[in-house]
C-alpha cells in the first residue's frame, strides 16, 4: 500500500507544480521592449508591430500586381513554356512495337 500512497502524493504535487507555474505565467505582464536596429526602424519583443505606412502598402500591392501581371501575361502569350514547344503526339498512331507490346 506504500507505493499507492506515494503515487497519489506524487500526482498531487505534480498538479500543484503545474498550477504554480500557470499562475506565475498568467500573473506577469509581457515585457515590451522597443529598440532601434541600425536605422532599420523599430523592433518589438513579444508584441505585434505597428502596421506599416499606407505608402508602403501601396508599393507592396503594386509590386504584387506587377508580378502577377507578368506571370499571367506570359502564360497567355507564350503557353509553350508550360505545354512544351513541340506538338503533342497522338497516342492512337503509335504502333505496338513503339509501345513495347510483343507480336502475337
Amino acid at each position: 500500500s506504500f507505493p499507492v500512497c506515494f503515487k497519489q502524493d506524487k500526482s498531487k504535487m505534480y498538479f500543484l507544480s503545474k498550477l504554480r507555474t500557470a499562475t506565475a505565467v498568467l500573473s506577469t505582464k509581457p515585457t515590451v521592449v522597443k529598440t532601434a536596429v541600425r536605422h532599420g526602424g523599430a523592433w518589438y519583443y513579444r508584441r505585434i508591430a505597428d502596421p506599416p505606412a499606407k505608402h508602403v502598402m501601396y508599393k507592396a500591392e503594386f509590386m504584387g500586381f506587377l508580378m502577377w501581371f507578368w506571370i499571367l501575361y506570359h502564360v497567355y502569350k507564350e503557353p509553350d513554356h508550360i505545354t512544351g514547344h513541340y506538338p503533342y503526339p497522338d497516342p492512337c498512331q503509335w504502333t505496338d512495337e513503339e509501345l513495347g507490346i510483343p507480336a502475337e
